[in-house]
């Protein structure tokens, strides 16, 4: 191997934002400080609200501006790759594709993601695709048959032709920048029939969708899907593609087919459970050094993304410090100005990317290469002793369990030694035991080994306990980018993923793995640790958010005041000008539109309120035992979809995420109409037009709920949710009522 640079991390210079952040935050503490030297004359109960919120925020942009001021850009150099490695020794690649219900992450989607992976542009036999199906699903099962029929003409023409969109859902959509080259005839003729293939290709996947029981005969190959049910069967594993084992480069990478054992009576643990089943199955069939999981709708956008990952693993200084490479998820089906702000393009920009200066970015459960040994719980080699890397067989089959063929393996890969290609038939029946409900009893799985359990942000959990390790980790955003997705489609299936985002959130924080753990006994950086509070503290974040958006409505009703008076009044008013003025600034320099950034401003504000307040009251109601997690899964819609007209407008249902954003509507409209019609004059105490043009601005930023109460059919609030929304803004309104009496 030559010594030869494969990435490099530049730091951004960030002057000009540094210097508007910190004056955002300097008057955040004068208005604290005024606060707090006025209380002893001016003390309410709304001021002390607000004084404790604002501590809040005040708290939450410090952790923000921390980890923006570390933006740093990693660059690779995947043409060097071969100077360092030749192509014939890079690693092997394991494909971990994971998918839970044919109903919301329909079929076609998850094999235009296996078609896109098949495709890559890496030694075809250095790779091995495995897709979980959690569903146990036929369907799936079907589908992913005839894909890889049609996969022997589809990656040939796509590396023929140097395709690069290659998943022909994506490339049929948008044939001008499928190819690299101007079309030739011969080009014009093959995409023609490839074209014809993948149309009967999706005929087949959606008529089986639609009459699984007419098309799919449950006999032969189908035949273990007997009397399987979907959270009630034995482990079923196929392979589907197994044809290139001498390593010829002109095959396809292996494919096998994964459902794990389910029993009513055993936890299954959701997508960490899927995922070390499939770390196990995959630990046990071709044992790759290197892991990429994606969900089944990012498909491949980069078909050399293995390679610029590969530039980060492979690189001395990465090799001996990186756990694993993260690419974020971007959309291919974002609806235009992002109405539900689902698509954090400049949280990924601004906050993600900036944590690349520091320990690295976080883990977001998909789009992201793992070393195998990390995953299997090694910590750096700078760190462990080299005496300390060797396990012996005991703690090893208590470690990694009680499948002797396994084990062997798994000591392999901690040790980093490479294995051969097992042979399939002489492995499927000791993957069949690894894929058992009862496999990981007594051992180490889920605990500090592979994914962990506990919480439904698996991801954000797993990642942590890797960078309290020591481990760093680096994005990965070359050009083009790496994946793209499909974003949630609408506001219920956003509200949905947000409300199980901060559920799961918040028991990360709360729990074992909690980053002020990781900070004191861990070996988590300060800033990184900050970072992570960003983020864990969404759940959190949701009570000042809806303490503060009432107390207009509440100083209204009962002519009080939370603001604070005279010159400070006007320091408050700046501190919003400015710091929204700024974030326009932000929104225009990345490419985005003024509208986007009024989405995203509006749903900073609705989303807290909604789905993050929900989410975590059902985590606390979670890890108090009344309850069990509900893994929701989000609603994975074709591209065609967005072009609809209404596809941006909201829609509501009857779930209880939406009442408190009713609520704090309804009472904001009736403290306007109250000030409007109060006939005494304001008390030197009482409410001002600060507290109106609040409870304004609240009421603007719930526009759509307001259009809601108004709306029909799934784009109008249900009556049910109006019915215990205008209950709780009458208790509240009563409450105010009776606090006003106590004061006289």
């Amino acid at each position: 191997m030559e010594d030869v640079q494969l990435y490099e991390r530049i730091r951004l210079k960030c002057t000009f934002q540094r210097l508007i952040d910190s004056f955002i935050f300097i008057l955040l503490l004068l208005l604290l400080s005024h606060r707090l030297i006025t209380f002893s004359t001016h003390f309410t109960l709304p001021c002390f609200l607000g004084f404790l919120c604002e501590s809040w925020f005040t708290f939450n942009w410090f952790i923000i501006l921390s980890t923006k001021w570390a933006r740093a850009r990693v660059n690779t150099f995947h043409h060097s790759l071969s100077q360092r490695v030749p192509m014939a020794e890079l690693p092997a690649v394991d494909l971990l594709v994971t998918t839970a219900d044919p109903v919301r992450e329909p079929p076609i989607i998850a094999v235009n993601t296996v078609l896109s992976l098949l495709a890559l542009d890496y030694p075809t036999h250095k790779l091995a695709c495995y897709v979980s199906d959690d569903g146990c699903s036929p369907v799936t099962f079907y589908a992913l048959l005839e894909a890889s029929r049609f996969a022997k003409l589809w990656v040939p023409f796509c590396k023929k032709y140097n395709v690069q969109l290659r998943a022909p859902l994506r490339f049929f959509s948008d044939e001008s920048t499928g190819a690299n080259s101007q079309p030739s005839p011969e080009f014009t003729q093959d995409c023609l029939r490839m074209k014809e293939e993948y149309k009967k290709l999706s005929c087949k996947i959606e008529e089986a969708s639609r009459e699984p029981e007419r098309i799919i005969k449950l006999e032969g190959e189908f035949g273990a899907f007997m009397n399987a049910k979907r959270r009630n069967h034995k482990a079923i594993i196929k392979v589907i593609i197994w044809e290139n084992e001498a390593g010829q480069s002109d095959g396809l990478p292996h494919l096998i087919y994964v459902s794990r054992e389910k029993r009513p009576q055993h936890p299954h643990h959701h997508k960490a459970g899927a995922m070390n089943a499939l770390t196990r199955v995959s630990g046990l069939m071709s044992n790759a050094p290197y892991m990429l999981n994606v969900d089944c709708d990012m498909m491949v956008n980069n078909p050399k993304i293995v390679e610029h990952a590969m530039c980060i693993f492979l690189d001395p200084k990465g090799y001996k410090e990186v756990a694993f490479v993260q690419s974020f998820q971007q959309f291919h089906d974002g609806l235009k100005d992002d109405p539900f702000g689902n698509q954090l393009v400049a949280a990924s920009v601004y906050v993600l990317a900036g944590l690349a200066g520091l320990q690295g970015p976080f883990y977001c459960g998909t789009n992201c290469f793992h070393r195998r040994k990390v995953i299997y719980g090694r910590s750096p080699d700078a760190i462990l002793p080299e005496n300390q890397e060797k396990l012996s067989n005991r703690e090893l089959e208590q470690r990694f369990g009680s499948s002797k063929e396994f084990v062997k393996l798994a000591a392999q890969a901690w040790e980093d030694n490479s294995s051969d290609v097992i042979n399939p038939s002489t492995s499927l029946e000791s993957a069949i035991e690894v894929s058992s409900c009862e496999y990981e009893y007594g051992t180490a799985w889920g605990k500090q080994v592979g994914w962990l359990y506990g919480s439904l942000a698996e991801d954000q959990q797993t990642g942590l306990s890797i960078h309290r390790r020591g481990w760093r980790s680096e994005c990965c955003m070359p050009e083009p980018i790496a994946f793209t997705g499909c974003a949630p489609g609408g506001l219920i299936s956003t509200m949905a993923q947000q409300k199980r985002w901060a559920s799961g959130l918040l028991r990360v924080l709360l729990g074992p793995q909690s980053p002020y753990l990781g900070l004191l006994f861990g070996k988590l950086q300060f800033r990184q640790c900050l970072g992570y509070l960003w983020l864990l503290h969404w759940g959190l974040h949701a009570f000042p958010e809806i303490c503060y958006a009432a107390l207009p409505a509440y100083c209204l009703l009962t002519n009080s005041t939370f603001l604070p008076k005279g010159r400070w009044l006007w320091v408050f008013a700046i501190v919003f000008v400015i710091y929204n003025i700024y974030s326009v600034i932000e929104y225009l320099a990345i490419g985005l539109s003024l509208r986007t950034w009024w989405n995203n401003h509006r749903m900073r504000r609705i989303t807290p309120m909604n789905a993050w307040f929900m989410g975590s009251l059902s985590g606390i109601v979670e890890m108090l035992g009344i309850s069990n997690s509900v893994l929701d899964i989000t609603q994975k819609e074709a591209p065609s979809s967005s072009s609809d007209t209404d596809a941006g407008r909201f829609s509501f249902d009857e779930s209880a995420m939406f009442v408190p954003g009713t609520t704090i509507l309804l009472l904001h409209l009736s403290g306007l109409v109250m000030k409007l019609v109060r006939l005494d004059p304001a008390s030197e105490n009482g409410s001002g037009v600060g507290e109106v043009l609040c409870s304004v601005y609240v009421v603007v930023c719930f526009w759509p709920f307001l259009k809601g109460l108004f709306g029909k059919a799934q784009y109008g609030i249900p009556m049910s949710t109006i019915f215990k929304s205008a209950l709780l803004a009458f208790l509240f309104v009563q409450f105010s009522r009776s606090s006003i009496a106590t004061t006289n």
